[in-house]
């Protein structure tokens, strides 16, 4: 692959082609934070934390940088007041969901983020997705997927097949970046409830399976 040179924060990086600029960046020592992205795992942009600014061909936007592919002489800058005001109203919003987690807490007070802004809605859940994806992509199981839309989409296992793979594995309760004992109580609640009657939508990770679904 052809090499690409950009700018970030002032720096001169050298990527190859195809690369995101969060792994440029990384690969030049230049930290972005980040709650949705795994080495293992394909490129998602769920928690829009890791929004950058970047200037490419005389337009200034700002972009999610585990997505955004790095491109020849783009000038990237990972902290302007634009970025951080971003990144303080998305924490905020997580904050409702997930006030006591360290993760958020810490990047909290590095951009000023008011955890009572929102109220509070906790479900320990800010939908990174990790925990799906991992054990569709990396496992190939499927046993845990999103239900329902918009505001009331959720993470929730799959019984039937929660109940004969996820006890021996469990492999996606550390990756969660709010709290593994929630991934734990989901799933016992998963375990323990009576079969649903409903068919799922065949859009979702659940497809083929009863769930939630309606």
């Amino acid at each position: 692959m052809s090499e690409i040179q950009l700018q970030i924060d002032g720096k001169k990086v050298t990527a190859r082609e195809g690369m995101t600029l969060l792994e440029a960046a990384r690969g030049a020592g230049i930290s972005i934070p980040t709650l949705c992205d795994h080495e293992k795992l394909a490129p998602y942009g769920a928690c829009r934390i890791c929004t950058v600014e970047a200037d490419a061909q005389g337009r200034t936007s700002l972009v999610a940088a585990c997505l955004y592919p790095a491109g020849q002489d783009m000038v990237v800058r990972t902290r302007t007041e634009a970025v951080d005001k971003v990144r303080k109203v998305i924490l905020e919003q997580m904050l409702a969901h997930a006030p006591d987690a360290e993760v958020l807490t810490a990047l909290a007070q590095v951009y000023g983020a008011d955890r009572d802004r929102f109220e509070k809605e906790p479900s320990f859940c800010i939908l990174c997705g990790l925990c799906v994806r991992y054990c569709a992509e990396v496992k190939q199981k499927h046993a845990v997927g999103f239900f329902d839309r918009g505001a009331k989409r959720e993470i929730g296992f799959i019984p039937e097949v929660a109940a004969v793979e996820c006890w021996d594995c469990k492999e996606c309760f550390p990756l969660c970046p709010t709290s593994a004992l929630q991934a734990a109580y989901v799933l016992t609640e998963a375990l323990m409830a009576p079969p649903e009657e409903d068919t799922p939508d065949p859009g979702h990770a659940c497809a083929g399976h009863k769930c939630q679904c309606g």
